[in-house]
């Protein structure tokens, strides 16, 4: 089991958030996390990467409990919807960073800069770059640890079409070196695309935990898109 989730919640001001939800994700699963704006999929992920502290319940990853922070973000990778670089800064910095922190080799940051495709700017400020750019800065600085585990809060948000196939492309070959993937998407084509399983969340709530088949011909998937 790579992600074991009991009774977990975080519930804001006016009952908005998350509800004590649980469910188990299997070594090597790609799971979309759907539901209305509000339904309490971001904070399903920042409780998860350890950016949240939880009310009440428990996550263990491997084993390792959410409690160990330190232990947890050494197998959890996340990359927010909004990218959470600094802008001022290299690529090359930006991934420098996260490996000192983490102790791993200078040869790890050139293996991300090669494998996504970010060479031509280790030495290009973040802010210069564009929208799909960053988002492969932060998923290499997010992999830059080599966890087992990826989180992506909607890893396509306002990218174009182009783009869009480039992050689906980069989300299966993750996948595909063993990665477990969970992330969150309010696209059909997106998960179709890339999902092996789907958990829609409404009001803070899993309302359905299921392969994508089921979901597409269910009244879940008729409320949020049709």
């Amino acid at each position: 089991m790579d992600l074991e989730v009991i009774r977990l919640s975080k519930v804001y001001p006016g009952n908005r958030g998350l509800l004590p939800t649980s469910f188990n994700v299997t070594r090597g699963e790609l799971i979309a996390i759907v539901g209305h704006n509000g339904a309490g999929k971001s904070t399903l992920l920042k409780l998860l990467a350890s950016w949240l502290v939880p009310d009440s319940g428990q996550v263990r990853v491997q084993g390792t409990d959410l409690r160990d922070r330190l232990g947890l973000v050494r197998k959890i990778g996340f990359v927010p919807e909004t990218p959470n670089l600094h802008d001022a800064f290299s690529v090359n910095y930006n991934l420098t960073l996260f490996a000192r922190l983490f102790g791993t080799p200078p040869s790890r940051i050139e293996d991300t800069l090669e494998e996504f495709k970010l060479m031509p700017y280790r030495r290009s400020a973040v802010r210069t770059l564009s929208k799909g750019l960053k988002q492969r800065v932060s998923i290499g600085r997010s992999l830059i640890a080599d966890p087992p585990v990826l989180l992506l809060d909607e890893p396509t948000s306002a990218l174009d079409f182009e783009t869009t196939k480039d992050i689906y492309h980069l989300i299966h070959r993750i996948h595909s070196q063993g990665k477990t993937v969970l992330f969150t998407s309010h696209r059909p084509e997106e998960i179709k695309s890339l999902a092996s399983r789907i958990l829609v969340l409404h009001e803070g709530a899993v309302v359905f935990d299921g392969v994508p088949d089921a979901y597409f011909q269910s009244s879940f998937y008729q409320t949020l898109y049709v």
